[in-house]
């Protein structure tokens, strides 16, 4: 595990309920050459989430897709809990209430909401809605009060395009208080945002427009905050599949390693390729333990 970035991204779940035009986690490819269902059966799940934890994965997050879309998810996490490592979960929020959290009993660790826009009008142009829907401003700061009333860690992701690059979130950071905030230059990946992504793509001086308005919260009121060009998003990652298999992003489209439970994670993470300096330039690690 020496040189194994110790946090694992798991995207279990190929479905989603939005439609957001510039999503690189979308693994159509994956549903249409060996995964029909978009996910794994809940026993295969199960079985990677014990070999992560077994390989000595400190971190694990469930992404999708719309994770909370599975009906096992709960199910997983606590699993996960109980074989000693960190839990997160990031989701667009729609499906979070009181009722849907109880059922993790007290195993979530983080909850990390996708917030990308401001306005419905913005929601709308990206694609972030449910069934047309824009979920909008003021039901994100209520989610955000109920995540940290459970005692859950709150993070915030933040993808920039050229819809939001010269937005103010400052407001909705200072409200909301996460305690990290990891704001992403939109990433163009072949095979999953290929047709749609143009509309969306900024350059470096765009992105760095987007930093200098928000810095402050880093530098003055010492906010956990991160910002990721897509330098440091390519190859800093360990991620698994909606199949079971690792997978890189270094060519600017997917490499899938053979399937884990077929091969073990020995062998199959050492088909991918990953840089743990760009994770910890990238603050991977911090203080992910929930008190």
């Amino acid at each position: 595990m020496k040189y194994i970035i110790p946090s694992i991204n798991f995207h279990l779940w190929q479905p989603c309920n939005m439609k957001c035009k510039y999503c690189f986690g979308k693994f159509d490819d994956v549903k249409k050459t060996v995964l029909p269902k978009g996910h794994l059966p809940k026993e295969r799940s199960i079985e990677l989430i014990k070999q992560f934890a077994k390989f000595g994965f400190k971190k694990i997050t469930f992404v999708g897709g719309e994770p909370t879309l599975c009906n096992w998810l709960p199910e997983l996490v606590i699993l996960a809990k109980s074989l000693k490592m960190t839990t997160a979960i990031v989701t667009n929020g729609s499906m979070l209430n009181q009722k849907y959290i109880d059922l993790f009993q007290n195993s979530l660790d983080w909850v990390t909401l996708s917030i990308d826009t401001l306005t419905d009008e913005e929601a709308s142009i990206v694609g972030r809605t449910v069934n047309r829907i824009p979920i909008n401003l003021d039901y994100y700061k209520y989610l955000c009060l109920l995540i940290k009333k459970n005692n859950i860690k709150l993070k915030i992701n933040t993808v920039v395009s050229r819809v939001n690059y010269q937005a103010d979130f400052s407001k909705l950071i200072i409200t909301t208080s996460p305690d990290r905030w990891k704001v992403f230059q939109v990433l163009p990946i072949k095979g999953q945002n290929s047709f749609t992504i143009d509309d969306f793509l900024i350059n470096s001086t765009q992105f760095n427009e987007f930093i200098d308005s928000h810095i402050f919260l880093k530098n003055i009121l010492n906010i956990n905050v991160v910002f990721e060009d897509n330098y440091l998003m390519t190859g800093s990652y360990i991620m698994v599949d909606p199949a079971g298999r690792f997978f890189d992003n270094i060519s600017g489209k997917y490499k899938y390693s053979p399937p884990i439970l077929e091969v073990g994670i020995k062998n199959a993470i050492e088909s991918i390729t990953y840089y743990k300096d760009r994770f910890y330039n990238r603050d991977g690690i911090y203080d992910w333990e929930r008190k």
